[in-house]
């Protein structure tokens, strides 16, 4: 490759990359497996001959989501040995994230833990399609699949997904006012204040990977989840604090015990209640939420 095709190859990569990044998280959940398919993009895109491509932009997209979908495939085998539940990896994000509703939403933990129900192809083929507004041929040349196959595996991903999404859009302002509810009620062991501000229904799923103490299984049921909570505070002795953050574009909180930092507590709210507490411990997940990521859809 001559000097001009690398110059413009590195510019075209440069200049989407944040959007290849989203790609690749909004398909993996892993911010370190979605800069290791960037790894593996780039090095193809650089033995690409510039002159045979007519869209760039489609074309990495083309490339991010076959390399993604190869690392997902390895990592359902990793998730089957991993120690306890698995949630998405937080990403800290910038205020424009938290604006963008769309792209709020398709980065949120809620809509994530959602997209982890799908089969590889059926989350590729969503999220290209519905976050990102592929169109079926270019979305078919990128999976292997026949344009008529691919709409019909995205109708099937959007039913599956529409079946178990938050039902409805709640502001960041609303999400704020539950975050601070739930967090005054930890900090001062206020178990009725955490009865107040929890669904019935609500369901805690921590992830502590197998290197912080965490429950290994879903709790359900707000009675079963303050007694975690509250059994939890009481084995750790210290004390409890809670700071605002926005992790993936939406309000979540950061705790530390007795000023240490502790983990990232996302949340799914639903009629001005949780619905949905998912609390991040292992560490190798949290060196995301120091630094702010940039997200993108376009």
């Amino acid at each position: 490759m001559s000097d001009h095709a690398v110059d413009a190859a590195t510019e075209a990569f440069v200049a989407h990359r944040n959007l290849l990044f989203t790609v690749a998280y909004e398909m993996l959940g892993s911010a370190a497996d979605a800069e290791d398919v960037l790894q593996e993009t780039w090095l193809r895109w650089a033995e690409t001959d510039m002159g045979q491509v007519r869209d760039r932009r489609a074309y990495l997209v083309r490339i991010t989501t076959r390399q993604a979908l190869n690392r997902l495939r390895t990592m359902r085998r990793r998730k089957e040995a991993y120690v306890g539940s698995w949630l998405p990896e937080p990403l800290l994000t910038a205020p424009d994230v938290a604006q963008d509703v769309e792209l709020a939403e398709s980065v949120s933990m809620a809509l994530m833990l959602v997209l982890e129900t799908l089969s590889p192809t059926e989350r590729a083929v969503f999220v290209l399609r519905e976050a990102f507004g592929v169109g079926y041929d270019e979305i078919a040349a990128a999976v292997g699949k026949s344009p008529a196959a691919v709409r019909q595996i995205a109708h099937r991903a959007r039913r599956h997904v529409d079946a178990r999404r938050p039902r409805e859009v709640v502001s960041p302002s609303q999400t704020r006012a539950v975050l601070e509810s739930f967090r005054r009620a930890v900090e001062t062991r206020d178990l009725q204040g955490l009865l107040d501000v929890l669904a019935p229904e609500v369901v805690l799923i921590a992830d502590g990977g197998g290197v912080k103490q965490a429950v290994l299984r879903p709790i359900a049921g707000a009675g079963r989840v303050i007694r975690v909570i509250a059994g939890g505070l009481g084995k750790a002795g210290a004390v409890p604090t809670g700071d605002l953050t926005v992790v993936n574009g939406n309000p979540a909180l950061v705790f530390r015990l007795d000023g240490a930092f502790d983990g990232v507590m996302a949340v799914r709210v639903e009629d001005a209640r949780i619905t949905g507490l998912y609390y991040i411990r292992n560490p190798e997940k949290l060196t995301r939420v120091e630094s702010e990521t940039p997200l993108t859809l376009r």
